[in-house]
């Protein structure tokens, strides 16, 4: 009896010694837990914004709306016929806005 509580004992002692000190421990296990749910919200972000992405690719490719848009924005043009009003105010918050 005594010998086999010795060798249950000495298996828990180094059941023990690999839980707390051995390679890949707990800390080192609740280290890459963090890294892992870090890493996946990346991932969520990454993946939102190359969806985002693949849905402008695909307006582009299918229509002239969106190029006509980015034309718009992007370029400053305006369509034959259209007249450009450019609406200059003394707002504080426009001159902030700009950086200026």
């Amino acid at each position: 009896m005594k010998r086999i509580f010795a060798i249950l004992l000495g298996l828990l002692a180094v059941l023990q010694y690999r839980l707390w000190l051995g390679e890949n421990n707990l800390s080192q296990y609740m280290v890459l837990e963090t890294h892992i749910a870090e890493q996946q919200q990346s991932n969520e972000k990454l993946i939102a914004r190359n969806q985002i992405l693949k849905q402008e690719i695909i307006d582009l490719k299918s229509g002239t709306e969106a190029i006509e848009e980015r034309a718009r924005n992007e370029l400053g043009m305006v369509k034959k016929g259209e007249t450009f009003y450019r609406v200059v105010g003394n707002d504080i918050r426009q001159s902030n806005h700009f950086g200026q």
